[in-house]
């Protein structure tokens, strides 16, 4: 490429340094534009593990790879609190300003921890929060999940198998579990193996306490209370509802170009509406497919290569969802999924995911050897 594109001027921010916003950077570093990648925390979550590193000691320092040894000085570490598209400047909590020429978000979701751990520290402070609450699980007898999406269904199977002997229940407010973009085949064998591994299911119901009761601390003989006036014991509850866009980076300066989820409308260049040099990537945009690591990685190539296009003056292309693909990992031994629509066996979605939640590949992509 060398040659072929002036970088006078050119100062590219990623808000937000999860799957999206790494492969962006990592894009962007590789074809010598210059860049900023900002995130709240001083390392790269591979979150796909985060729950697996709650249940097994030692296994979050694998989960957190350090920015810097990657990006050096093109990473900086803060929480962007607005977006300012007329002067093309994002704002940092503390007042720092930083001036971009085009702006790729890539903010993701937010949801209760140890699913997602999202605020401002140092992967060392991370690392120990997920051995807190290891040791909070060690100590219950019972734990119950809330929430059967696929982080619920995950979590329990997560628990169950690194500790069988552990009584664990999963409640959830519908009775089929699991992603709503699954087939109906993936999401019932989901349910058979939480069933084989011994998870007690309490589908139909949604808990009514929860605001009563302290999440993710043991307490010996907790009461949970559902709609349906079921009453059940627990010592330890874990949260795997409420997930969000994280939009406080844009709700203010570009709130015309929000959906209702909080998501950013954007054209079939990722192009946020009515910007051509902002554009939204993984969970933040509103494009009709799941919220995977897969899909914001994809996002992010679309991206980067319309900003090299127009800076060469080249058409722009277009993002294209396609089937569904998606593999839950049903702890270290099991799993199920889907690709490109079809089911795939069990073994192989445990080889392929589940015995090690694909984190050679991070480390592979960053750059460094895992501890």
């Amino acid at each position: 490429m060398g040659g072929q594109i002036s970088v006078d001027n050119i100062h590219v921010v990623v808000v937000g340094g999860g799957f999206g916003g790494t492969a962006a950077a990592q894009q962007l570093k590789s074809s010598g534009i210059p860049f900023t990648l900002i995130d709240l925390c001083d390392a790269f979550h591979h979150n796909v593990a985060a729950l697996r590193a709650s249940v097994k000691s030692g296994f979050a320092q694998q989960t957190f790879i350090p920015y810097s040894k990657t990006f050096g000085e093109s990473f900086l570490q803060g929480r962007v609190i607005r977006v300012d598209p007329v002067a093309h400047i994002v704002e940092l909590e503390g007042g720092k300003e930083v001036n971009y020429s085009h702006l790729i978000l890539c903010t993701g979701t937010d949801g209760p921890f140890p699913g997602k751990y999202n605020i401002v520290a140092s992967y060392q402070t991370a690392i120990q929060k997920y051995e807190d609450i290891l040791k909070e699980i060690q100590a219950a007898e019972s734990v119950l999940v809330i929430g059967g999406g696929s982080t619920g269904v995950e979590m329990a199977a997560e628990i169950k198998t690194e500790y069988p002997d552990k009584k664990v229940i999963l409640v959830h407010s519908h009775i089929a579990l699991a992603d709503t973009e699954l087939q109906p085949c993936v999401r019932q064998q989901a349910k058979e193996v939480l069933l084989e591994k011994g998870v007690e299911l309490v589908l139909g119901q949604k808990v009514c306490n929860l605001s009563d009761l302290e999440i993710n601390v043991t307490h010996k003989n907790m009461i949970v209370k559902t709609d349906k006036d079921t009453e059940i014991t627990t010592d330890l509850i874990i949260c795997c509802t409420g997930m969000k866009i994280n939009s406080g980076a844009y709700s203010t300066s570009l709130s015309e170009c929000q959906a209702e989820n909080g998501c950013l409308r954007v054209n079939k260049y990722l192009q946020v509406e009515g910007y051509d040099n902002v554009y939204a990537v993984g969970d933040c945009a509103n494009i009709l497919e799941p919220k995977l690591a897969y899909h914001a990685g994809l996002h992010a190539g679309v991206a980067v290569t319309n900003i090299t296009n127009s800076l060469m003056e080249k058409p722009l292309k277009p993002y294209k969802p396609g089937s569904v693909s998606m593999l839950l990992a049903m702890g270290h031994n099991d799993g199920v999924g889907q690709f490109n629509g079809v089911r795939l066996p069990r073994f192989l979605v445990t080889k392929v995911k589940s015995k090690d939640l694909m984190l050679w590949k991070s480390w592979k992509e960053m750059g460094q050897k895992a501890p």
